[in-house]
């Protein structure tokens, strides 16, 4: 099973592309803990978030697949409680300063529901709070999950446990 969530983005297929790609502009909208290196083929880089000041950071590794500068990104990671799940992200120039994002990932189980409702909140989120830095420059994160994710309970569900 898979998802899917597509959003236009007012800005050169460029900017969009190296705004998911750089980690300095990753983290200025969707990794605030930071991100430890680009995103290129054959690389596993570290996603931070910084939500709680003061606790732990939640750390989510993931395996970039294929990278297509201003085309693709293909990620792996661990979505799914105990195998990894493929995000594919999709760039697409539908005008001269004008972008069309489609993010989706596929993998899912059955079983693995609650945890793709909750990716397909993250991703929707992502692609959003994307538009958002490439067009006026904002953080829509800053602020808005503080309290609500801890590090012990990410663990926690990537452990299956309850």
């Amino acid at each position: 099973m898979k998802f899917q969530v597509q959003l236009k983005i007012q800005g050169p297929i460029e900017d969009v592309f190296e705004a998911v790609h750089d980690p300095g502009k990753l983290s200025g909208y969707f990794t605030n803990g930071g991100a430890s290196a680009p995103l290129s083929q054959g690389t596993t880089v570290e996603w931070l978030f910084a939500d709680n000041p003061g606790e732990p950071d939640i750390v989510a590794p993931v395996n970039v697949i294929q990278v297509i500068p201003n085309e693709l990104i293909v990620l792996e990671w661990k979505g799914a409680v105990d195998h990894e799940t493929r995000v594919e992200m999709n760039f697409e120039k539908t005008g001269p300063a004008e972008t069309l994002v489609k993010i989706s990932e596929s993998g899912w189980r059955e079983k693995d529901l609650d945890h793709s409702y909750g990716n397909c909140f993250g991703w929707s989120f992502m692609i959003t709070a994307l538009k958002a830095y490439v067009e006026y420059g904002i953080n829509l994160r800053k602020g808005a999950f503080t309290g609500m994710h801890k590090a012990e309970d990410y663990a926690q569900a990537q452990s299956g446990a309850n």
